[in-house]
């Protein structure tokens, strides 16, 4: 499959790969038609997805179940008034569904919007209305069924509420007059009625095909900073993500492909079904209800993955289990993304299973854009170097490129002249906050690194988190990861406190491990600690204990939102 798509698919080393990784994207390229039935025509026997859940439910689909169970979906969706353009919204969490769901919306050529099942009201309503939503699919959850219909009176634009409710499924024992199920409140059971459409559904033709450069799919952001932002993708993206599959997390066909994302999240397109299905990888899908570091730990040892990806903060918690006690031998690889890497631990978990953490980077907004890709032997703390396609610089304050070892802010360089696939196209019906990001031809991260002698670059911080004490500019993330390294902490949030003499300085915000109660003796002891890990200046004058840290919905911490809190005490 890659060969329709790669010049070339295996490379000697990584200067090989930057130098000759060429990616050939058709005009009309569709992932619904062109990997997922391609797959199917071609070994309708390939595994596509095992997916299990918390009540010992277990199902296996191939790729052939996924063409026509997505051709049925898409049969059903078009009776529904939902047509190429349409917007859709799909809280799904990990749901097996979604796969079908997804895959149907992108053979019609309606644009998904993925989104968590934490929306409340206000902000279904406020997605609804951003991104002029005709349909909404989620979860049968009273919570997200509840938000969902207190936001249809604000949200003039939602025609179908479609929910996915397995308890009342179709079957051929059903009767199959075409009596819905009266779900009541206006909404529609996929679970019943969409699996009695015919399982064809034939490439649409003329006005109704879609083109690469057609819109695919919106994410929102998790709004760090602000209201969330609507990434807008076209049908290039998956194809962006073969360098994130292949390359990155280095999936395998047939074999298990686990990454630990609800739907509702890029991450999800990241590692759950786009680049791993072009590789032909088998997507393993654990729809738990609660992440519980022993349960997860032991379905990787069930089920035998071969790859494995999740954020560094589920690392941390599972090394507070005996990782040690669970067979993992069967996972060859495993990476990390969503946060930095902190090089404590990565330590320990190389310590225990012998494989290396290999940390990714990127966003919403691309595919992998810095990686320790395969041929390069990872620094601990280090997000790796750039994936090819991405012309990657960083800039300091002035506009010029930066020197090894200067911190700058990463850009996108020569967008002009070749737009990347994987990269959105900008902040969908925002042209102004678009600009503010992408300016002639540069796309500014607004996110801050130093790149070693060695290539290697290394996250600093978020531009506004940047510490700016006393003349010297302190990355949040190096300081996080000194505290991390002490016996007592959880998690930690570092973030600038504003201070008359030096201008700012630093605090952290921390959750303490059971057994530790916050003290000043504790206080005293994580700054010396700090001093000694790295450099002395960096220390955190200011230490606050706290329960849990602000997240977003996407569980990214919300430093905004802490250091708005110490502004107005």
């Amino acid at each position: 499959m890659l060969e329709k798509y790669l010049s070339r698919t295996q490379f000697d080393s990584y200067e090989d790969f930057v130098t000759n990784y060429k990616l050939n994207i058709p005009e009309n390229f569709n992932f619904g038609f062109d990997i997922v039935d391609a797959w199917a025509d071609e070994d309708c026997n390939l595994m596509a997805l095992v997916w299990c859940d918390d009540h010992n439910n277990e199902k296996l689909f191939t790729f052939n179940d996924i063409k026509k169970m997505s051709n049925q979906a898409a049969n059903y969706f078009i009776s529904l008034g939902i047509k190429k353009g349409s917007k859709v919204l799909v809280i799904l969490r990990r749901r097996w569904e979604y796969w079908i769901v997804a895959t149907a919306l992108h053979k019609i050529g309606a644009v998904l919007i993925p989104a968590s099942l934490q929306l409340t009201k206000k902000d279904i309503a406020y997605r609804a209305n951003a991104a002029d939503v005709e349909a909404i699919i989620c979860i049968n959850d009273d919570f997200v069924i509840t938000q969902a219909e207190s936001a249809l009176p604000d949200s003039p634009t939602v025609m179908n509420l479609i929910l996915v409710d397995e308890s009342q499924t179709y079957s051929k024992d059903n009767n199959s007059d075409g009596i819905n199920v009266n779900m009541g409140n206006g909404w529609k059971n996929l679970s019943y009625e969409a699996f009695k459409y015919s399982d064809v559904f034939m490439r649409p033709t003329g006005m109704n095909a879609t083109k690469t450069s057609d819109t695919m799919l919106i994410y929102f952001t998790s709004g760090t900073t602000g209201m969330p932002k609507m990434v807008h993708h076209d049908y290039s993206y998956p194809l962006g993500h073969i360098v994130t599959a292949k390359y990155w997390q280095c999936v395998e066909k047939g074999k298990l492909h686990m990454s630990v994302s609800d739907s509702g999240w890029a991450k999800f397109g990241w590692g759950k079904i786009y680049g791993q299905w072009i590789c032909g990888a088998t997507v393993f899908a654990y729809d738990m209800d609660k992440f519980i570091p022993a349960k997860l730990l032991s379905m990787m040892e069930k089920y035998k993955l071969t790859t494995f990806c999740a954020p560094p903060t589920m690392f941390r918690f599972m090394l507070l289990e005996d990782v040690a006690k669970y067979d993992l031998s069967s996972i060859k690889r495993y990476c990390i993304a969503g946060e930095p890497l902190n090089p404590e631990i990565f330590k320990k978990w190389k310590d225990i299973t012998g494989k290396a953490l290999t940390e990714g980077f990127g966003q919403s907004e691309s595919s992998v854009m810095i990686a320790n890709f395969k041929w390069i032997e990872p620094k601990p703390g280090s997000m790796g170097k750039p994936a090819p396609l991405y012309d990657i610089h960083l800039v300091n304050a002035e506009g010029n490129f930066c020197e090894d070892g200067e911190e700058g802010e990463i850009t996108i360089q020569n967008m002009k002249s070749s737009h990347p696939a994987g990269l959105f196209l900008g902040y969908y019906k925002d042209t102004e906050l678009t600009s503010q990001y992408i300016h002639n031809g540069v796309y500014n991260l607004k996110d801050v690194a130093w790149r070693d002698s060695d290539g290697y670059y290394w996250f600093v911080g978020r531009h506004d988190d940047v510490i700016k004490c006393s003349g010297y500019r302190i990355g949040p993330f190096e300081v996080e990861s000194a505290l991390l390294e002490h016996d007592a902490v959880v998690e930690c949030a570092v973030t600038a406190v504003a201070d008359e003499l030096r201008g700012q300085k630093v605090k952290a915000t921390v959750v303490l491990k059971k057994g530790y109660a916050p003290s000043d003796e504790l206080i005293k002891q994580l700054q010396e600690h700090v001093k000694k890990v790295t450099a002395p200046y960096k220390y955190p004058r200011i230490i606050e204990f706290t329960d849990e840290l602000p997240k977003t919905l996407g569980g990214k911490i919300k430093r905004g939102e802490i250091r708005s809190k110490d502004s107005s005490r």
